[in-house]
């Protein structure tokens, strides 16, 4: 495993000004913050935290690759599963993604929704970054033709009017500022970052307060049996409220997830006492959370059988859950990867479109660590959860 080498003398000044900006909040806090408020700012803080500043995220040059990044199948499926939805909805449905990442996801998938004749009315990109909003500008400006590009508008918060169609994120949820829990002598707390005599960030953990204590214990009767002492690990219990922000005005239609994660008895078993936080740079697993913040990606897997709880109470139906690769094998990645082959120009595209199919679907690999969930009223998905539904699990 190669090293992972330092940061650049500018990338460590960036990281140095956020890491004054956190110090300042733990002062003004009385000496220590929640882990979700330092998550947040790690991540999100304007101009400085990871996903707001200007390095590469996605690709070999950033930090780690997302589905959509690796090549056009992923997007071409997520399409063929969305089209009937978009066609249920009629000619005035719209289609959000949340985080539009390079703009890869959008370029795919509107081409293959025209050319399933299921064009939205609108493709609405929910995106918070500026700097990821003008990469998403410029490549749909230079790869879509004008009659799909112009369909794209960036939105600054969710769509608070009455609306149909559809709401997709791929890796977001992992993403979202997570609290993070641990038990002492069988009583909730909650893990804070507070500073040591030197400044350098340490954790701290302080009584957890009505609403995270309650999750806590909403998951211990779930699994049905209580957490031990020392056990640590994530929590939204926020999840609900942020779903139903996203949606905003959302009538009928859909919702599709793809993230990685568990179903909630996999995802607290007793071995994971350390939760499954963890921080990336460079396509290295970093060990320490708190190291260079701004300059690394910090993400928590995705408990299913809590996003499935938010679904169905914000009024949907779950309309189903599996791996990623029974999701995309189910929606057309076969016949997806076929055709580009067809088109493909020389061996090293055939390659690559064969190795892109592999990543998606081997078990080692994303097809089993990610998975799919769907959501839907008023419409119906047809067959895209029919292959290898683990609804059972959750």
């Amino acid at each position: 495993m190669p090293t992972l080498p330092p940061p650049g003398e500018d990338a460590r000044a960036h990281s140095a000004h956020l890491r004054e900006v956190i110090q300042e909040q733990i002062f003004a806090a009385g000496g220590a913050i929640p882990f979700s408020r330092f998550m947040e700012l790690c991540l999100y803080a304007p101009g400085l935290g990871y996903y707001s500043a200007g390095a590469a995220k996605f690709g070999a040059a950033g930090d780690f690759v997302t589905a959509p990044e690796l090549g056009p199948l992923f997007a071409a499926c997520v399409g063929d599963a969305l089209a009937p939805v978009l066609r249920q909805v009629g000619p005035d449905a719209q289609f959000v993604e949340l985080g539009g990442g390079s703009g890869a996801f959008a370029e795919v998938v509107l081409k293959r929704l025209l050319a399933l004749d299921a064009l939205p009315a609108r493709y609405a990109i929910l995106e918070p970054s500026a700097d990821l909003r003008e990469r998403q500008r410029r490549r749909i400006g230079e790869r879509l033709n004008p009659l799909l590009g112009d369909l794209v508008e960036w939105l600054d918060a969710p769509p608070q009017e009455a609306w149909s169609g559809v709401l997709f994120a791929n890796e977001v949820v992992d993403a979202l500022p997570t609290p993070r829990f641990t038990l002492r002598d069988g009583e909730v707390f909650e893990e804070h970052v507070a500073l040591d005599g030197e400044g350098r960030f340490i954790r701290q953990d302080r009584p957890a307060d009505a609403l995270l204590a309650a999750a806590v214990r909403h998951v211990e009767r779930d699994v049905g049996a209580p957490f031990a002492d020392g056990y640590r690990s994530e929590l939204l219990p926020q999840l609900p409220y942020w779903l139903q922000a996203v949606m905003g005005g959302l009538q009928a239609g859909a919702l599709l997830f793809t993230d990685y994660g568990h179903a909630r008895r996999e995802y607290y078993q007793p071995q994971r006492r350390e939760g499954t936080l963890r921080a990336f740079r460079q396509h290295h697993v970093v060990a320490d959370l708190y190291d260079w913040p701004g300059l690394q990606d910090l993400t928590a897997s995705v408990d299913f059988t809590a996003l499935a709880e938010a679904g169905t109470g914000a009024g949907f139906d779950l309309a189903g859950y599996c791996s990623q690769a029974s999701f995309l094998l189910g929606n057309g990645l076969a016949e997806r990867l076929q055709e580009a082959e067809t088109r493909a120009r020389d061996e090293a595209t055939l390659l690559r479109l064969r190795q892109e199919a592999k990543q998606l679907t081997l078990p080692e690999a994303m097809g089993e660590r990610f998975q799919a969930m769907g959501f839907a009223r008023d419409v119906e998905f047809g067959a895209a959860f029919l292959a290898g539904d683990l609804s059972h699990r959750l």
